[in-house]
């Protein structure tokens, strides 16, 4: 990735550069850029992949991990892409790949770069393809697939397979983010199982668990006001699910809104107004104080759940730096999840 590449990458991302717009450059003007349609519908397998007529896409999955005596381990995998400019030319494509893992002995996380054009980096649908260098989330389609990156501290060998249906978040896929109505595309694959081995400065460990892949794309996915944003995923001891997003603005204003998933796959938007979700504890973590441990509610949907974080300095210090790990679900309904914050 050529300087002034990473330079437009960064200024079109990088928050300390663009608060006043929005956090990330998401809340900047449109322009042509597409925009999400409340009347379109997903189309699988070509919604897998990549939209380059918008300005922002990820694929983003996590996974809740524990090996054979337990102790938990969390992972992540994603890869952004960033329209520098539209048209959708693929030499106009930033992408950028994040890989972690969350361990009792500390969090290990990892960043790549690269601009399009030069099949470095990029998607592919069916068979389905996404990589970065020589990370790769790839499968027959995206409802099974194997997921691998690594580091000079780690690697990550996992396979991912879908014991339920993709879901679609907000009206229908249209996932509305502020008061003034801008939105993405918006579904997620919560039901993967998942199996393979982590290798760590301490050695290899085999793993199994549950992960949860989110789709999304837009081109102003916030508000010009909002700087930041706290999501959490769970899946719950009795095969249901639970997707929450918190949205911050100016003047302390918050948007918060989710999905309830039944354990058959069948999503219940949670519109803005019926949720709470309430930081309740703090820790510092890379000179920041962070929220670590919050309260959600839905009184008309009996959710009352306290989220804590297993690891508190899950932190991801790369070129937009943010908290991300797993957590451990209580109250109305136990589980695991994970939790990213970004903005602070």
């Amino acid at each position: 990735m050529n300087a002034r590449t990473v330079l437009q990458f960064l200024l079109c991302v990088l928050p300390s550069l663009a608060v006043a717009q929005g956090f990330a450059g998401l809340g900047q003007a449109t322009g042509e850029y597409a925009l999400p349609d409340p009347k379109v519908r997903f189309t699988f397998p070509d919604d897998h992949g990549p939209h380059p007529k918008f300005r922002v896409e990820w694929w983003y999955v996590t996974a809740n991990l524990k090996d054979t005596d337990g102790v938990d381990y969390g992972v992540q995998w994603t890869l952004f892409r960033n329209a520098l400019s539209p048209g959708g030319r693929p030499e106009d494509q930033a992408w950028m790949g994040h890989a972690a893992v969350s361990t009792p002995a500390g969090h290990l996380f990892s960043e790549r770069l690269s601009r399009g054009g030069i099949e470095q980096a990029g998607v592919t649908a069916a068979p389905f393809e996404a990589f970065i260098d020589e990370w790769r989330m790839a499968g027959p389609d995206l409802a099974d697939v194997s997921i691998t990156a690594q580091s000079h501290q780690f690697r990550y060998d996992l396979e991912l397979s879908s014991e339920g249906p993709f879901v679609p978040h907000g009206e229908n896929g249209h996932s509305v983010k502020s008061f003034e109505g801008q939105a993405s595309h918006y579904y997620s694959q919560p039901f993967y199982s998942a199996t393979g081995k982590l290798i760590l400065p301490t050695g290899e460990v085999l793993v199994t668990g549950r992960a949860w892949l989110d789709r999304e794309w837009s081109s102003q996915p916030l508000a010009s006001d909002q700087t930041g944003w706290d999501w959490v995923s769970l899946h719950l001891s009795n095969g249901e699910k639970l997707m929450v997003f918190r949205l911050r603005g100016g003047n302390e204003s918050t948007y918060i809104a989710g999905t309830w998933i039944s354990a058959d796959g069948s999503p219940e938007p949670l519109p803005v107004g019926s949720l709470t979700m309430t930081p309740i504890e703090e820790a510092e973590v890379a000179r920041r104080r962070i929220p670590v441990a919050w309260d959600i509610a839905h009184e008309a949907r009996g959710i009352a759940i306290r989220i804590e974080a297993i690891y508190p300095q899950s932190w991801m210090g790369t070129g937009i730096p943010y908290w991300e790990g797993p957590v451990r679900a209580s109250g109305s309904h136990s589980g695991e999840g994970y939790l990213e914050m970004s903005g602070y």
